[in-house]
């Protein structure tokens, strides 16, 4: 509890920061979604086992992403699997929307992420360190994912975009997850139109 609450502080801090223009503060985590339905603000009848007719076996997505602590914009990398090697290629992503650029003044990143192992594994150890000089990492306590900003993301991604849909294929929905990013990101950037915003999705 106590690392929770220490934690939380310093997370307070970044964002002020962030907020005062100084770093760039992304909050990382994955999750996935499934061909079949996710339900969400459905009803039945009280006693009735709510269930929706999906062919096949279910395929799975996984996804990958970060959310800007202050913009809300969300970058995400898909792929079938949940490993080192997707972290790393979201990692890549950064690069590109944050990272050094020859004649231009960037702002450090902090990325907040949790222990996991596709994030302490060697492979990402050193990919983290080898972008040392512009990405810092903020580690969550274990068990603490109320810290993490992107839990909400993922809720609204599922709940008001790919909520009760079946998908044909894994390909399908993938295409749907980064439809569904784009739009999500476009609706924040109409809230704060100002906001020099990375290439979303």
């Amino acid at each position: 509890m106590r690392d929770v609450e220490q934690v939380g502080l310093r997370l307070q801090l970044r964002r002020a920061q962030a907020a005062a223009g100084d770093v760039v503060l992304l909050y990382g985590d994955e999750s996935e979604a499934l061909t079949h339905p996710y339900l969400a603000h459905a009803w039945a009848e009280r006693g009735a086992d709510l269930r929706v007719q999906a062919p096949g076996q279910a395929r799975k997505v996984a996804i990958l992403g970060v959310l800007d602590a202050i913009t809300r914009i969300t970058l995400v990398h898909t792929s079938p699997t949940k490993r080192s090697s997707d972290f790393i290629a979201l990692l890549a992503r950064l690069d590109r929307a944050y990272g050094p650029v020859p004649g231009q003044t960037r702002k450090p990143v902090v990325l907040v992420l949790d222990n996991g192992p596709i994030h302490t594994s060697r492979a990402s150890s050193a990919a983290l360190a080898a972008r040392h000089a512009w990405l810092a990492v903020e580690w969550l306590p274990r068990y603490a994912p109320e810290l993490n900003a992107i839990e909400g993301t993922w809720r609204d991604l599922k709940r008001h975009h790919l909520a009760h849909r079946t998908f044909r294929d894994a390909d399908e929905l993938d295409q749907a997850i980064h439809q569904a990013v784009t739009r999500m990101n476009a609706e924040r950037t109409i809230m704060h139109p100002r906001r020099n915003l990375p290439k979303a999705a």
